[in-house]
């Protein structure tokens, strides 16, 4: 069970320093997240043993208010996603109010929105750099990312109006 691996590692004393830094504090933009103290590194080990999780189990982590429940599930969809492209990006964009944080974005929305969108249809990425929620419009901008990386820069300068 991935939360049972994640519980075994928990720092305390990290994860009152990682909530300072992630602001949740009441009004800051990652209010109401909770922090077990543990460092990505470690986070990727328990990815990569639980790469096997069902949906219902990543909804699950994806659904709580700990930060690295969500980190792990999307660290375990990064490697879903290149075996299952079109499941992974559908799920991803079903959670995206779970995806609420600079880092969860950060590492996650390149390897899957960008890349998925790469030769596709790319108004998704309009719509949410239009939203007024944060983190959607760093989804778009961040996922452009991918293109950037395969010399494509139109839609990332474009984005400039939205920001």
């Amino acid at each position: 069970m991935i939360e049972a691996d994640l519980k075994k590692l928990e720092d305390k004393g990290k994860a009152k320093i990682l909530c300072r830094f992630f602001k949740t504090g009441k009004g800051e933009y990652g209010e109401g997240d909770m922090f077990l103290g543990i460092k990505v590194p470690d986070q990727r080990i328990v990815a990569k043993k639980n790469l096997n999780a069902s949906f219902h189990e990543l909804q699950k982590l994806l659904n709580s208010q700990i930060h690295e429940y969500r980190l792990t599930a999307l660290l375990i969809l990064v490697e879903k996603f290149k075996k299952e492209e079109e499941k992974v990006f559908n799920f991803y964009l079903k959670n995206l109010k779970n995806i609420n944080n600079w880092d969860l974005v950060d590492l996650s929305c390149p390897r899957i929105v960008g890349k998925y969108l790469f030769d596709k249809d790319r108004s998704l990425l309009y719509k949410l750099a239009r939203s007024d929620n944060l983190f959607e419009k760093r989804i778009a901008i961040v996922s452009t990312m991918y293109f950037i990386k395969e010399n494509d820069f139109k839609n990332t300068l474009k984005f400039q109006k939205y920001f």
